[in-house]
């Protein structure tokens, strides 16, 4: 695989039941097509920085720092959670 993420990616699943949906933040790599650093989050983009591990949130806040150098700006997106 030739991404890296911080969680599990089924982005192949339909969306059906309103109640399993979640949203993420991803960071899609500028240079590397495919990579990508992924946050779960609520609808607004916000992350909930205490629920991540502590590599997790490193990961976080690199991806930040690095927007335009090394990841696009983050976007938003449905995900199912199941």
């Amino acid at each position: 695989m030739d991404r890296v993420s911080c969680m599990e990616d089924d982005m192949g699943t339909s969306i059906t039941d309103e109640t399993n949906v979640g949203f993420e933040l991803r960071f899609r790599s500028l240079f590397k097509p495919g990579r990508a650093l992924s946050f779960f989050c609520d609808a607004n983009g916000n992350v909930d920085l205490d629920a991540l591990s502590e590599r997790a949130r490193c990961n976080y806040f690199y991806a930040r720092t690095v927007v335009g150098s090394e990841f696009f700006l983050p976007v938003v997106q449905r995900r199912n959670l199941h």
